[in-house]
């Protein structure tokens, strides 16, 4: 598409921007086709093993895609995001993918490249994504396979994403800060920056994971960083940091703000957007895996689950105690990662506090503090 076509505006000036503010309107969701994917990463929420036939039998057929997406454009969704795991090792992508395409969605699509060949190209080239975002584990053999536990998967990773930039399909890059990568960091952020114009961004936080198993959260937690050292990377990156500086006045909330937080779901989870497991288990948001917010697709209908089911999920209210106090009236709680689901991944329940994301919130405050100082 000739880029002179194209230019960007400002959210608020977006047409659907006043209609979402108004009320819920549905405009994209996340599809996962499967859990599976053929890397091995420790800090991984998700990942269970390419060859796991339980996981794939759970999964949903094509049939059941295409019902699913077929209601989510009746109800108004003009973007889907194609995810997994590693969403190529379904042998069906291509039917998925192309009917998709068909129904007149925009379509993304998060791959590791690893499983990217000139057939995937050739799909792609026909029929264009909105975008393809690629994780950048490493930019060298030792730490990308550090943190892949998967010999041969950085060539793999390399040859991928090569196919897929020398075919002019727009990628995306990103990349995950661990203790396995953190001093390879800056050369993954030049890596990233130098192989697309397109955005570049690294994501410090890493979720536990979906399922509960424990010794898998104590393998993310060995792999995550310090509250000092996730502040100082981000001080480092001078995108990032003229980002969160230019809009730091927006992350303190204002008493009047403040009273109005006493519903559990103060985000926008289940407010244009919604997530479908690849069991198709409906969910306000990828990361909200308690039960009695949990709707099966396979039982009910997408209408249903959006008109129905999400207005009872979202008029939820705190109970009172710590966590209310704490985080709810937190002036700070925009520069924190805390949320019901984070909370119910970290704690097993939705209003708890988690102490390493206050501590973050905290060093980013004092950041933000200390530099305007200067």
């Amino acid at each position: 598409m000739n880029e002179s076509y194209l230019r960007k505006i400002f959210l608020p000036r977006f047409c659907l921007w006043e209609k979402i503010k108004a009320g819920r309107k549905l405009i994209s969701f996340d599809l996962e086709i499967t859990a599976r994917c053929n890397n091995n990463c420790s800090h991984c929420y998700i990942n269970v093993p390419a060859n796991d036939s339980v996981a794939r039998k759970k999964e949903l057929c094509l049939s059941q895609i295409e019902d699913i997406s077929e209601q989510s454009v009746n109800l108004g969704a003009l973007w889907c995001l194609v995810t997994g795991g590693e969403p190529l090792l379904r042998r069906d992508f291509p039917d998925i993918y192309l009917s998709l395409r068909k129904k007149g969605l925009l379509v993304s699509v998060f791959t590791n490249a690893t499983l990217v060949n000139k057939n995937i190209v050739k799909l792609f080239k026909e029929h264009p994504p909105r975008d393809i975002e690629v994780t950048v584990y490493g930019v060298t053999k030792e730490t990308y396979e550090s943190v892949t536990k998967k010999r041969g998967s950085f060539k793999a990773f390399i040859r991928g994403l090569n196919l897929l930039l020398d075919s002019k399909i727009r990628v995306r890059l990103k990349a995950v800060a661990l203790r396995s990568n953190l001093k390879e960091l800056p050369e993954i952020s030049e890596f990233c920056r130098k192989k697309t114009k397109d955005y570049f961004r690294f994501d410090p936080f890493l979720n536990l994971r979906f399922d509960g198993n424990q010794s898998r959260n104590q393998e993310i937690i060995s792999q995550r960083l310090s509250p000092e050292e996730i502040v100082a990377i981000e001080r480092a990156d001078y995108e990032r940091f003229s980002v969160l500086k230019k809009t730091c006045k927006k992350f303190v909330v204002s008493e009047s703000d403040q009273n109005k937080r006493r519903y559990i779901f103060c985000c926008g989870a289940g407010s244009s957007s919604f997530s479908v497991s690849p069991e198709g288990y409906f969910r306000l948001c990828s990361l909200l895996w308690q039960p009695d917010c949990v709707y099966d697709l396979k039982k009910g209908s997408l209408k249903k689950a959006w008109n129905k089911f999400v207005p009872v999920i979202r008029r939820m209210r705190l109970a009172s105690g710590e966590s209310l106090i704490r985080c709810h009236e937190c002036s700070i709680i925009d520069l924190c990662m805390w949320c019901p689901a984070q909370s119910y991944l970290e704690t097993g329940k939705m209003n708890s506090l988690v102490e390493y994301f206050c501590k973050i919130a905290l060093k980013r405050s004092e950041l933000l503090h200390n530099d305007g100082k200067q």
